[in-house]
């Protein structure tokens, strides 16, 4: 979870400013990305030379092809990680846009008074976060630990408490 921050808001606008972006966490970056392929990529090509000087020549393929497929499935996950979520409320808005991976964006928006914040525990299940109102339901964080939703989940619900008990300006 990312960049979770509260303010008042000014200029006789009612409520508080609220702004949050989640992020899917990723413990590798660039760099610990390009040392461990070229960790790989070395024990590989030692370990395919090994049988290639054994005389089982095929199997040097094999691991330049197991090589080629950890590099893709690294570039798949960095790729996932673009995700994110953007969750604020400006007075009477609770606004909530979701960018998927590809870029592609949706946007949701709920009356802050109104919204409720759900925690589901679903047995055997990581639990579900949810903004709902007027029987519409949103799921959020789904890529968050157990901790951060529910960090998050409080945090919302001071924000929108703080939002409905502020007086009319």
């Amino acid at each position: 979870m990312d960049q979770i921050g509260t303010k008042p808001q000014g200029g006789g606008d009612r409520g508080s400013e609220f702004s949050a972006v989640l992020t899917p966490h990723r413990s590798l970056n660039r760099r610990g990305f390009v040392i461990l392929m070229a960790f790989v990529g070395v024990v590989s090509f030692i370990a395919g030379v090994a049988f290639l000087f054994a005389g089982a020549w095929p199997v040097f393929g094999f691991f330049g092809l197991d090589v080629l497929l950890i590099y893709y499935a690294f570039k798949l996950n960095f790729r996932a990680a673009r995700a994110y979520e953007k969750v604020s409320i400006r007075g009477n808005r609770l606004t909530v846009t979701k960018v998927r991976a590809s870029g592609r964006s949706s946007r949701w928006t709920f009356n802050p008074y109104w919204a409720r914040v759900e925690v589901a525990s679903r047995p055997g299940r990581a639990s579900q976060l949810r903004v709902a109102s007027h029987g519409r339901r949103l799921v959020l964080g789904a890529f968050l630990s157990e901790g951060e939703r529910l960090e998050f989940a409080r945090a919302l619900e001071r924000a929108l408490h703080m939002n409905r008990h502020l007086p009319a300006v």
